[in-house]
């Protein structure tokens, strides 16, 4: 899996500097964008992309070079109680939760336990996360994928997958990414975020709330789901290396270093124009 450089929230985004700083955009009124402190960050993850009116609370996640892991933002539900983690690898964060990956393989949850998004204890040999709203998925080293949580539109059902490179958790559906370069989807087919079947030499894919956006080996990008906000409108971007999706904005990382958004930016989450130096995923 590519380490997180650019991340989307709600109402928030983040960008991971290449001397491991982190740029934050965004309302901020959690301290989700209180982030000017952070040093020698090795990736980072926006939690939050759930759109009911009464969430704009949200929270930031920070893993450093050392594998400990750094929070800010609303811990109503622990989501930020993580700074005791040790060997962390990856970080994931989603609706009033965070994830970790173990060097050993292994992950470590805090935050919401109603709908069992955090019920990753028993995980193993896994190489990749994703956090959605009420699921989290765990890609493992053979290929296989697993998921936990809120299985109501079929978001978890994953088993039969094989052979996947990187997964992606939006709101009610789950990506993957073979290791071919197509692109699977389950979940809630009503908004159009799964229609992703006929995608090609995709390198990179992140889920929105209602959409998914990936990234293909020439620099391009396609998008599939729910545009109102103009969150899809990315066909025209070039030379991206990475994509982020929010509930209703996108990012792309251009190789120079620099970054683009389209979609909603009623909290000034997609004011990433002075951006710059932002650090390769690769």
């Amino acid at each position: 899996m590519r380490s997180t450089v650019i991340a989307a929230g709600r109402r928030h985004s983040l960008g991971l500097r290449a001397d491991g700083a982190v740029v934050a955009a965004g309302q901020g009124t959690s301290d989700e964008c209180r982030v000017e402190d952070w040093a020698r960050m090795v990736a980072v993850a926006a939690g939050n992309v759930h759109t009911a009116p009464n969430t704009g609370r949200s929270h930031s996640v920070g893993l450093r070079a050392d594998g400990t892991v750094t929070a800010t933002g609303w811990n109503g539900d622990g989501q930020c109680d993580v700074t005791s983690w040790r060997d962390v690898t990856q970080v994931a964060a989603g609706w009033r939760r965070t994830l970790g990956l173990v060097a050993d393989g292994t992950v470590r949850a805090a935050g919401r336990v109603r709908e069992g998004a955090c019920d990753v204890g028993r995980w193993r040999e896994i190489v990749g996360l994703a956090c959605g709203d009420w699921h989290s998925v765990g890609l493992g080293a053979d290929g296989t994928v697993v998921a936990a949580g809120n299985d109501r539109r079929g978001q978890c059902a994953v088993g039969p997958w094989r052979d996947i490179a990187a997964v992606a958790a939006g709101y009610l559906h789950t990506v993957g990414l073979t290791t071919d370069g197509r692109v699977l989807a389950v979940g809630d087919p009503s908004t159009g975020a799964c229609d992703v079947g006929a995608w090609s030499d995709v390198v990179a894919v992140a889920a929105g709330s209602y959409h998914t956006v990936g990234v293909t080996a020439a620099g391009r990008v396609v998008a599939a789901g729910n545009g109102d906000h103009g969150q899809c409108d990315v066909t025209d971007w070039r030379e991206i290396v990475a994509v982020a999706a929010g509930s209703t904005h996108t990012l792309g990382l251009r190789a120079d270093g620099t970054v683009v958004a389209a979609g909603n930016n009623e909290h000034g989450q997609c004011d990433v124009t002075g951006w710059t130096a932002i650090r390769s995923p690769l």
